[in-house]
This record gives structure tokens, C-alpha cells and sequence, in this order.
């Protein structure tokens, strides 16, 4: 995010990343060595001319959390970013232009959002980077729409259906809501599924005293409890597993930051080289002009 945040700064802008070992365990699995070598198998098997349509052999579609590497490299082979709340607008958009897709790296969210929107199961196949052709024969590959890669959020693949159940027996009339980054049967198990905005909008726009039981990162969860007390809001997962990766950015980083800013220091800038920003930049223009 702090690349991307680079990327689309001014020239005059500085993006500040207060502890540099905070990250994205899903952003890890799948790094731009992997994703190349994949690309490379998949255009040896459906090659690269267009169909009738026009429309190519394959687009890639990353995920927002995932490295500035892997949005230039969709930025150079024509394809786009997508973030939770946009991600049925970019499959539409690159359906337009590509007889399939290649997601990455996060697989509940690109087969959520193409189920959603009619893809049938046996058209996702996944693609574990260790194996040769993702762990797929030929014909799979070659009848697929979208082809997700092993790769998934660590947080979110904690939520089971089991937890809604005990939530819908403890508390009748309870309004379950969760992330698409959580597994399948978890979101067709809930009420709704969207993005943390879209979260948020939803108990915004509760009229009546609600109870509701949230499917995402614990921290938005308690602010939402806070910030509405009217309703009775707690997390499905007992065990309330943080993002470590997140939660290595705290108050004492931020002030150490800040500190430095009234000295006159800029610590901690992230920058991305213009050979990977100028074709991430691309692709991250594409998301932002795409529209429902």
C-alpha cells in the first residue's frame, strides 16, 4: 500500500512507512519470480493471438495488497488492480478484454467475486506455484475463466461457518457480515458480504438497534463497536487473531516519525523505481477509470 501510495504521490509528496517490517503475509505469496514463470506456462499452452472477439488468451487481474512488482507487471501485459470494493468491475472489465483471468494473489476474493457474477467453480481452477502448471492438466487450464493463485489472507481464513452458526443460536436475529477475503462457504453462509467499506455503510445505515457479528480484522470491528454503541457488534472469532503484520505499526512508530518531521528528517520514505511505477501506475489507471 505505501508503494501504491508512491506510485500515485506528486513528485512534491512523501510516503512514509513508520516500521518497515509491516507488510502483508498474502502480499508474500506471490512475488514477481513466480508470477512470471506462470505467465510464461500459460501463454506456451493458449498462446498470445486473440480470438474473433479480440479479446486475448489471458489478463491479469492483482489484488490492491499485493507488491508494486506485480502491478507492473499487469500494467505491462495489459491487465488492471482491484481492491474488495471494486473487484466485480475489474473482472467485468477484463471478461471485456480476455477470454480468462489470472488472480492473484488472493484466491477467496477472486472466487468469491467470480461465483457472485456466475462463474462456475470448475472454471477456478488454482494455481500452486510450486507445481508444474499450477497443479492443473492442460484441459482445466484451457476450459478455465479464472485461475487463482494459492494465496490467501491469514486473518480472514480463520472465520468458519461454524462460528456463524453458534452466532445465529446465541443471538436470533443477529446480522452476519463478512470480508470477501474469507473462504467460500464462510461468505455463502452470512448475510452479506463486502468490502470494509462496505461493512461499515451497512451498521451506518442500521436504523435500529442491531446486533451484528463481523467477519473481518478485529481492530475495525471494535471501532465500529465503538463508534456505534446502539448495536451490539463483536467479531465471529473468539480467538480474535490480529494481523501481525498490521499491528507492527503502532503509536510509538508514528511519533518517532513524526518527531523526526519536526526535526526536518524524513525517515522510513518509500520509494519505487520508475521502471516498476511507470507500468504499475498503468494498471492502477485502468482500475481507477474502470466504472460499474
Amino acid at each position: 500500500m505505501s508503494e501504491t501510495a508512491d506510485i500515485l504521490s506528486r513528485p512534491d509528496q512523501a510516503v512514509i512507512l513508520p516500521n518497515l517490517a509491516a507488510g502483508c503475509s498474502m502480499a508474500d505469496m506471490a512475488d514477481i519470480d513466480s508470477v512470471t514463470e506462470c505467465w510464461e506456462q500459460l501463454e506456451e499452452l493458449y498462446g498470445t493471438e486473440p480470438d474473433a472477439a479480440g479479446r486475448v488468451p489471458v489478463i491479469p487481474v492483482t489484488y490492491m495488497n499485493s507488491s508494486a512488482a506485480l502491478k507492473g507487471f499487469c500494467g505491462e501485459h495489459g491487465g488492471i488492480v482491484c481492491t474488495s470494493s471494486n473487484a466485480s468491475t475489474v473482472l467485468e472489465w477484463a471478461f471485456e478484454r480476455g477470454q480468462r483471468v489470472l488472480f492473484f494473489p488472493d484466491q477467496h476474493l477472486g472466487r468469491n467475486t467470480a461465483k457472485a457474477m456466475g462463474v462456475p467453480l470448475e472454471q477456478m481452477p488454482m494455481w500452486n506455484p510450486r507445481k508444474d502448471l499450477g497443479g492443473n492438466n492442460e484441459q482445466t487450464l484451457l476450459d478455465s475463466r479464472v485461475i487463482l493463485w494459492h494465496g490467501f489472507c491469514s486473518v480472514h481464513k480463520r472465520f468458519n461457518v461454524g462460528q456463524i452458526e453458534k452466532a445465529r443460536a446465541e443471538f436470533p436475529g443477529v446480522q452476519v457480515i463478512v470480508h470477501p477475503e474469507c473462504p467460500m462457504e464462510v461468505v455463502d453462509a452470512a448475510d452479506s458480504a463486502g468490502s470494509t467499506d462496505f461493512i461499515r455503510k451497512a451498521i451506518a445505515g442500521a436504523t435500529e438497534p442491531t446486533t451484528f457479528a463481523i467477519g473481518t480484522e478485529i481492530n475495525m470491528v471494535n471501532r465500529l463497536a465503538a463508534e456505534y454503541p446502539q448495536h451490539t457488534i463483536f467479531c465471529l472469532d473468539p480467538v480474535i487473531c490480529p494481523c501481525s503484520t498490521m499491528y507492527r505499526i503502532h503509536p510509538g512508530y508514528l511519533a518517532w516519525v513524526l518527531e523526526a518531521l519536526v526535526r526536518g528528517e524524513v525517515v522510513n520514505r518509500i520509494t519505487v523505481t520508475d521502471d516498476v511505477a511507470a507500468p504499475a501506475k498503468v494498471a492502477l489507471e485502468r482500475m481507477l477509470a474502470a466504472r460499474p
